[in-house]
């Protein structure tokens, strides 16, 4: 974890181009389906939150793109997710691989959705 990094720019510049312009599609993505999300830096990577909520979260590392939904992310897409190496509340996606971004986008719509319920 990049414990001293403040912004998300910040963050992905420490990385090699590849690996920005995947962690980059991936923040835009995110800012897409959840608008409204707060941007910041928690436990040392980018994090999302809606109604002060945690949505999601990601980080950059050697050989992957770390994802987390929380746990109830994870598990309505536990199927779709099997065939990524996880932890839990966690899912690691390749960087030889090309960004489910579809999957991602259908997670991050359904943590704001639940995060919406949530606050009403």
């Amino acid at each position: 974890m990049k414990s001293n990094i403040k912004t998300v720019n910040a963050y992905i510049a420490t990385f090699p181009a590849e690996t920005q312009a995947k962690l980059q599609e991936l923040r835009q993505l995110i800012k897409k389906e959840a608008p409204d999300a707060v941007e910041s830096i928690s436990y040392g990577m980018p994090a999302y939150k809606t109604h002060n909520k945690p949505l999601v979260y990601f980080a950059g590392y050697d050989k992957h793109i770390g994802f987390y939904a929380t746990p109830t992310g994870h598990e309505a897409f536990k199927k779709q997710l099997s065939v990524y190496k996880q932890g839990k509340g966690s899912v690691q996606f390749p960087l030889n691989q090309n960004l489910p971004l579809q999957l991602i986008s259908e997670i991050v719509k359904f943590r704001v959705k639940e995060n919406n319920e949530l606050w009403k």
